[in-house]
């Protein structure tokens, strides 16, 4: 199948098998590595994207389903070459320890955002509820989204 799709804001046209995980893509096909497969089963979060600017884990999503819609990942998020504020904001805060789940919960916050652009902390905990982290115990990854500059 062709797929057409428009991933970090570039219209691509690729053939691809329909049934290939849409984290496969990204990474093998589109060499985007920031995506991360923890799970594989839509648990953890590592994976995380956004598609049509809602969070999904790429590993329950197919390639075909992509086809006509937009893919964003990190990569995806800096303006000209500059931090993305959310980014920023999580390098302040001192929100990233390893780096393993920063570019899925970045992406689920970006998701909240898109929607409520000044959470309340439980729903910012909401939004990143599907993220695992090991190393921050979470306080320091909600503080990053709490102050983000707007």
């Amino acid at each position: 199948m062709i797929i057409n799709a428009v991933i970090n804001g570039e219209s691509i046209e690729k053939e691809c098998n329909p049934n290939k995980r849409l984290i496969d893509f990204l990474r093998d096909d589109m060499e985007l590595l920031s995506v991360k497969e923890g799970c594989g089963e839509g648990e953890c979060g590592s994976c995380t994207v956004l598609l049509d600017k809602e969070a999904v884990t790429s590993c329950t999503v197919l390639t075909g389903q992509i086809n006509g819609h937009e893919v964003t990942t990190v990569e995806g998020l800096d303006a000209m070459g500059e931090l993305e504020p959310i980014m920023e904001s999580f390098i302040s805060a001192g929100a990233v320890q390893c780096g393993y789940c920063t570019p899925g919960m970045i992406i689920s916050a970006k998701a909240l955002l898109y929607k409520n652009p000044n959470p309340t902390d439980e729903e910012i905990k909401r939004a990143l509820e599907g993220n695992l982290c090991r190393c921050t115990g979470y306080n320091k990854i909600i503080e990053a989204v709490r102050n983000i500059k707007r």
